[in-house]
């Protein structure tokens, strides 16, 4: 019963830096294997796919990473046991309780790296006298440690080369220490009693989920900020290349299969060029177009790192064997990105969660629909699409072709001939395209690549149920009976948001006589005009069928918003928008966006503080204008202060003055002439008794 229990326990995998690409997607992939009994109960197999009952996990993975537990737990949504940044002590003690030991340094560019897996072997080697069972190690290398490899006839240089080969494998010199490390392991297979059964896995370079190598072409093409995707060089070097779940799906067999072969290839059986790599990914989600640039423009343009740059550069076909013959791998992608394209761009924009945002705004004429949308598309990256300028535009496109038909084939000039005629036929009996042609136009642009990477906003248009279902229902759905059955629409281009926005009639009306006289010309607002189309408006908002209608039985319920209020910039009702489509998804900012933002934002800083600067020192300069001027007053009042206090003075002292001048300045007086006369050596007492004899006589 105790046997039986170890065996059926899973089995323990550790997996370094699960915070990196593929190791992160391999230890998902494996934390995903189930147990899957036999029915004779003898051992037991894994599988990727659930079962009806429940099912037992085939694998325990064990790892490191940079990332904190919570952080990994919160990221990744599988069971695992992490490690964050363990010594080396703390790591062989992880190392030595687990069954199988996979090292992935397959996109290791820095030494460290490869030093710990050295160290990693080395240590597991000298403990092998204490292993209660025979543990596995596993090195995912990668097949740039065959670059420089020549094909056995050396007159057929488009030979393959097979596992076979491996002894005569040549690495480029940035990947010698990936060699190095290759050799170590297997000499373990050359160890008496070795207790460690070693495998490497040279895997090719690595596509899928949210891409890594090749993100690069993924991102400039969703983008579509270039009209043209440059490659680098020529591109007609050959990529061997793996699913990164189909490379977990190798490491899978490995473990369960114990295989003899001690090397093994992990490439799909795709063999493509990387200009028809750049090439598909470019059609399937930009413009379609390529520029070839110089490929030192690679790493000097800091594009791509040295090493990756020259993953991206390896010219080799390999044909793997042993996974062909002796492994039983549930191929995602067999036959490779390019025959696959369409799943994995999918793929790609789940993982980054780069999803569209679709738009519907209607409302009655005036109410601001093309100014809100203008703000949305600024805040989510997205097309603005109104159904004249679209018109306007595919014209122009068809003049175009017409203009230079030599660079055209006959037959897409002879359409874009009997476009235009027919155009202009309709507009000089009715003055209007038809409805047909319209959603034509319409269908073309929403499933264009950027509104299908980005999303839209669709200002205005349709305005009836009948338009809108034309423009959005599956062609399957066409004929259905919608006054019994929901209408079925094409998900990949009806909008997944609508907003209604509305106001009074009175309110619209003060608001269109409020216009400046050009916006008048340009809209068309002239008052019959603009009551004729409010009116009409109301009138299919009433009717029993309208386009709200049309959402409404596709359970796309609109949103109302009241635009009334005073509200001149509209930030209210984008912000309620906001709150309800939610945040932006797509890359945001480039780096030189994100540059120039910040540019923008200091000089607004620096424009805002100076202003305040000059508002302040305008505060000071009237403050002592003010002060100069309470100065001057001041002085001013001092004056007048003093003459009245002398004025007062000199009225208070008059009868004194008179007094003085009669009985004490004549005797005073002639006291001091004869003093002056006489010289008396002391004057002093001369004049007091002088003055003293006068007033006794």
């Amino acid at each position: 019963m105790e046997d039986k229990k170890q065996r059926n326990r899973p089995k323990r995998i550790f997996i370094n830096d699960i915070h990196k690409y593929s190791s992160k997607y391999i230890a998902q992939f494996l934390a995903g294997c189930n147990v899957k009994e036999s029915s004779e109960d003898e051992g037991s197999e894994t599988e990727a796919a659930s079962s009806s009952r429940p099912a037992q996990p085939a694998f325990e993975i064990v790892g490191t990473s940079l990332d904190s537990p919570e952080q990994e737990a919160k990221q990744r949504n599988f069971p695992f046991k992490l490690y964050c940044s363990p010594t080396r002590d703390e790591l062989l003690q992880v190392l030595l309780q687990c069954d199988v030991v996979v090292y992935n340094i397959s996109e290791s560019l820095t030494k460290q790296e490869i030093e710990e897996a050295t160290w990693a072997i080395t240590a597991l080697q000298a403990e092998m006298d204490s292993f209660q069972s025979r543990k596995m190690f596993i090195l995912v290398s990668t097949v740039m440690t065959w670059a420089l490899t020549k094909p056995r006839d050396s007159e057929d240089p488009d030979a393959f080369l097979t596992e076979e080969d491996f002894r005569r494998r040549r690495q480029l010199p940035k990947f010698r220490d990936h060699y190095r490390l290759e050799n170590d392991v297997l000499k373990l297979r050359k160890v008496k009693k070795c207790k460690i059964l070693s495998y490497v896995v040279a895997s090719g370079l690595q596509y899928g989920k949210e891409e890594n190598l090749f993100h690069y072409f993924f991102k400039m093409s969703w983008l579509m900020r270039l009209p043209e995707v440059p490659l680098f060089g020529p591109g007609t070097n050959y990529v061997p290349m793996i699913h990164v779940h189909d490379l977990a799906g190798v490491l899978q067999n490995v473990i369960e299969l114990k295989p003899r072969s001690k090397y093994i290839l992990a490439v799909d059986d795709s063999k493509n060029t990387l200009e028809e790599v750049a090439k598909v990914i470019s059609e399937t989600l930009g413009s379609g177009k390529l520029r070839k640039v110089p490929e030192d423009e690679a790493t000097s343009t800091a594009t791509f790192q040295p090493e990756e740059w020259a993953c991206l550069s390896i010219d080799l076909r390999l044909e793997a064997f042993i996974i062909k013959d002796s492994f039983n791998i549930e191929w995602r992608y067999e036959d490779g990105l390019v025959s696959n394209i369409e799943s994995i761009v999918e793929e790609f924009k789940e993982a980054r969660q780069l999803l569209p945002v679709r738009i519907f705004l209607f409302g009655p004429p005036a109410v601001g629909k093309t100014t809100v949308a203008q703000k949305l598309c600024h805040l989510y990256k997205i097309q603005h699409i109104t159904i004249n300028e679209v018109t306007e535009e595919k014209v122009t496109h068809w003049k175009a072709i017409v203009d230079a038909s030599e660079h055209f084939s006959e037959k897409e000039v002879a359409g874009a001939q009997a476009a235009l005629d027919n155009i202009k036929e309709h507009w000089e009996i009715n003055g209007q395209l038809p409805e047909h042609q319209l959603f034509e136009i319409l269908q073309e642009k929403l499933n264009s690549n950027p509104c299908r990477n980005q999303g839209f906003v669709l200002d205005g248009f349709p305005n009836t149920y009948d338009q809108a279902k034309s423009i959005f229902s599956d062609e399957d759905a066409l004929d259905q009976d919608r006054r019994f059955q929901q209408p079925v629409c094409n998900q990949e281009i009806t909008p997944e948001h609508i907003f209604v926005l509305d106001g009074p009639d009175d309110f619209l009306i003060k608001r269109v006589q409020g216009l400046p006289q050009s916006a008048v010309e340009r809209t068309l607002y002239t008052q019959e005009e603009f009551l004729s189309r409010l009116q009409r408006y109301r009138q299919l908002g009433a009717s029993y069928d309208s386009v709200v209608d049309y959402f409404d039985e596709l359970e796309i319920h609109p949103e109302y918003i009241d635009v009334s209020t005073a509200d001149p910039e509209y930030r209210n009702v984008v912000k309620t928008i906001t709150e309800l489509v939610g945040q932006p998804k797509n890359y945001g900012l480039s780096p030189e966006e994100l540059e120039q933002e910040e540019r923008r934002l200091k000089e607004e800083e620096d424009q805002k503080l100076a202003l305040e600067a000059a508002e302040r020192k305008h505060r000071n300069e009237v403050a002592l204008a003010e002060m100069a001027l309470q100065y001057e007053q001041w002085q001013k009042d001092l004056v007048e202060v003093k003459s009245q206090e002398e004025e007062l003075e000199e009225a208070l002292a008059l009868p004194l003055r008179n007094y003085l001048m009669k009985n004490v300045i004549p005797p005073l007086s002639e006291a001091l002439l004869d003093c002056s006369k006489i010289k008396p050596e002391d004057p002093v007492n001369f004049l007091a008794e002088h003055l003293l004899l006068n007033i006794q006589q």
